[in-house]
């Protein structure tokens, strides 16, 4: 069965507050705009595994892990660091900041983190930030060893809770409770983006802190930050680049810094005005994405109104996907079903409707129907929103494909579409 809209699968096409979908008009394509805006610039991994700033209100295609790219649609972020590549400012202790040194993943050079000759402790670290009791953090750079195997990544006191990461082997050891998570995305020529979520039990005036710990350190066996010392060759140590903290559970796309803070504002994808593409009496529409989120992350078709809609979400609250009706302010009962991999992973999705009843199938199975009392807001549906109709809540994540039947698709149609 033919689409009648498509958004993605590898057919990218953006210009300045739009992205192009196509729909099917006589065995031809025909360019149908998806509204976009962002009020800020913002940064994503280009075709050649770079980091790119593209400006104000223009869409980013992601292709840090699909080589067709992913729409990115991200909320609102602040990096916290006023120096997001240049540390010559920072304060160093055992080590110095060598600048501009070798290319970045960025375009520019990077500076180095050379340790001293001496047995000291040797980090670095940024200016103070103001953090908050309860409150999630992600700090991230992108590293790139020249003989150091062992890095930490710690809260700024002597004895403060640490992460620490070996290069050679990939292993990750933490010393106390704040540091949870910590993850590594491989870029090119060795450089790695490590990420690390940081639970804040006070609040107060922190400096986080970039240690190295050398070659010979075991981490595994003694991550105590007390034992941060060692004898240094006055030569080895890590390029470090695009360092960022941010207030959030889970890591952004990069924002760069030069003196101050500064913040990416959010991305917001609509098409309306596609009532002829929608299947008002029977459809199906076809969702590829991945998503990350503080609560939920939500996808409707609608008439422009919380009214009617088909409301499709993830709930990281729930830790379930989820999906249901309303027609004229009254919400049909809701499918839903737990996820045990979510966020971060890949979810292929069919919504369909028709006369007999409301069904979602999700990576190649069917999850929940909606056959008694069922009633569909047909001959008012007219716009594909990647939020909730009034913006109360939106996608957040990257959408790879959007396909919209005007048919209601077989079971071993939506069975199809959606393995993985």
């Amino acid at each position: 069965m033919e689409a009648s809209l498509k958004l993605g699968n590898g057919n990218w096409a953006v210009k300045e507050d739009s992205l192009l979908a196509y729909d099917d008009v006589g065995g031809k394509f025909r360019p149908l705009p998806f509204d976009f805006t962002r009020a800020s610039s913002a940064t994503v991994v280009n075709k050649q595994g770079l980091i790119e700033t593209v400006g104000s209100g223009i869409p980013r295609i992601d292709f840090s892990d699909d080589v067709n790219g992913a729409l990115l649609l991200e909320p609102q972020s602040t990096n916290l660091i006023t120096q997001s590549e240049d540390y010559s400012s920072f304060t160093q202790n055992g080590c110095s900041v060598i600048s501009d040194n070798i290319s970045s993943v960025g375009g520019g050079l990077a500076d180095k983190i050379q340790e001293d000759s001496l047995n000291t402790n040797k980090h670095i670290r940024p200016q103070s930030i103001s953090i908050t009791s309860g409150q999630s953090y992600i700090l991230s750079a992108w590293f790139k060893t020249d003989n150091c195997d062992v890095i930490a990544l710690r809260e700024g006191s002597s004895s403060g809770d640490s992460i620490t990461y070996k290069f050679s082997t990939g292993t990750t050891s933490t010393n106390g409770t704040r540091w949870t998570t910590l993850n590594v995305v491989n870029f090119s020529n060795g450089w790695r983006r490590i990420d690390a979520k940081y639970t804040s039990t006070s609040t107060a005036s922190m400096n986080f802190r970039v240690h190295l710990l050398g070659n010979n350190y075991n981490q595994l066996i003694n991550p105590n930050p007390s034992t941060y010392v060692y004898q240094g060759d006055g030569a080895s140590g890590v390029y470090m680049w695009g360092l960022m903290v941010e207030q959030n559970s889970y890591p952004n796309s990069y924002i760069p810094t030069s003196g101050a803070i500064s913040t990416r504002l959010r991305d917001i994808a609509t098409n309306s005005g596609i009532g002829s593409l929608i299947g008002q009496t029977e459809g199906s529409v076809f969702f590829d994405l991945n998503t990350t989120l503080k609560n939920y992350s939500v996808i409707s078709i609608s008439d422009g109104t919380n009214a009617n809609r088909v409301v499709f979400y993830f709930s990281a609250v729930l830790n379930q996907i989820a999906s249901y009706i309303t027609k004229s302010n009254v919400n049909s009962s809701t499918i839903s079903s737990i996820v045990n991999s979510y966020p971060n992973s890949n979810y292929k999705v069919v919504i369909k409707y028709n006369s007999i009843g409301f069904y979602i199938f999700a990576n190649g199975g069917l999850i929940g129907t909606i056959l008694s009392n069922y009633s569909f807001p047909n001959n008012t549906l007219n716009e594909i929103k990647l939020s909730s109709p009034d913006n109360s809540n939106f996608f957040e994540g990257k959408v790879k494909n959007i396909k919209v039947y005007n048919q209601s698709l077989t079971d071993s149609e939506a069975i199809a579409l959606t393995t993985i």
